[in-house]
């Protein structure tokens, strides 16, 4: 496995694909890994090369942070360590300990710090925007924890791009922090991200993860209507599958399952590359470790400039406005004194 710099704003060397570890923990329902086959998941990940590990107060209510301060006990320098805050840990949980607040910051990153059975947490992320924390408290809360030797990282999961930068402005002009990265859902079936969060991410140097590149599953090809009824409903009650309900979708899968065949290998091996392809870090989430297995078969993956164009098309969304202001021909002759096409473009989105 390759490693990237995590953005612009540190000097940490990561794996290319992230360890999710949400199926960690049999809690929701018994739908997870227990903690021998957690084990056997973490020795492979590691074994290929992985050493970025995402976990979160929340998954399987604790159980995820607990296994992994197990199984990470005698090898924990080896690894960059994730987790979030913000939501119930259990059904205990209760005002004070949920949100974005400092008071919820710092008792989760306590908690956190317990069940993980370490001193310190590498990157730990505002896992969603609750709307109302002002961003000032947020980055000043993520500061103090690491002055204080709790945290190392800050990164926001679930935000809004205008509070993205927002914050990683504030970070910049007071010296504190900065906002290390972004945790978005990114997949042939969700650009929205591509938007503007990744676009912001990029211009502002921050490093951008992407959960669920399978789509909740839907882009394997096992879940295909008319083919098979079964859906992962039974799974955390369904929670970020993504259904095959318009046509696009249909095209989107149908055009995945093709280039598959193309190349030899599983739709997807090939989604998951497809979103590593655009620069982003995919999460993997296996269960087993044979999926663990099938999930990091997508490194090998190579995508050709014409296929990625297939799987762009197929999958592209409307822009919207602004840009059908700012896309239109019309208007960039007017904005580039009619030598549109005689001008470099920059690499990346400028901020």
């Amino acid at each position: 496995m390759r490693y990237r710099l995590f953005g612009k704003k540190t000097g940490l060397r990561v794996s290319e694909y992230v360890l999710g570890t949400a199926n960690f923990g049999t809690a929701w329902g018994g739908h997870g890994a227990d903690p021998a086959e957690s084990r056997r998941i973490i020795d492979a990940y590691a074994d290929a090369g992985g050493n970025f590990i995402d976990t979160a107060n929340g998954y399987q209510e604790g159980q995820s942070e607990e296994f992994l301060g197990d199984l990470l006990t005698g090898r924990r320098d080896e690894f960059v360590l994730s987790t979030k805050f913000a939501v119930k840990t259990n059904a205990q949980s209760g005002i004070l300990v949920t949100g974005n607040s400092r008071q919820a910051m710092v008792s989760s990153v306590e908690a956190s710090l317990k069940r993980l059975k370490t001193d310190r947490i590498d990157l730990f992320w505002a896992h969603v925007s609750d709307g109302v924390t002002p961003l000032e408290e947020l980055v000043r809360g993520f500061d103090d924890l690491v002055r204080a030797g709790k945290i190392l990282y800050a990164g926001l999961s679930n935000f809004p791009a205008w509070r993205v930068a927002r914050a990683a402005t504030i970070a910049e002009l007071r010296g504190s922090v900065p906002i290390a990265g972004i945790q978005v859902e990114h997949s042939l079936v969700q650009r929205a991200t591509e938007q503007e969060l990744i676009p912001a991410a990029q211009a502002l140097g921050i490093g951008v993860v992407a959960y669920s590149p399978l789509g909740g599953g839907v882009l394997t090809g096992k879940y295909r209507q008319g083919k098979d009824n079964a859906r992962r409903d039974e799974a955390w009650a369904g929670a970020g599958f993504q259904p095959e309900n318009s046509p696009q979708r249909t095209a989107i899968i149908d055009t995945l399952i093709a280039v598959s065949e193309e190349i030899g290998v599983t739709p997807g091996e090939t989604a998951i590359a497809w979103v590593a392809a655009k620069g982003s870090l995919p999460i993997i989430g296996p269960r087993t470790r044979s999926q663990l297995d099938g999930n990091l078969a997508a490194s090998r993956v190579s995508l050709t400039p014409e296929q990625m164009a297939l799987l762009d098309g197929v999958s592209a969304i409307p822009r919207g406005y602004p840009y059908t202001v700012l896309d239109d021909p019309r208007i960039q002759d007017l904005i580039t004194g009619g030598k549109t096409d005689q001008i470099n473009a920059p690499a990346e989105p400028v901020a």
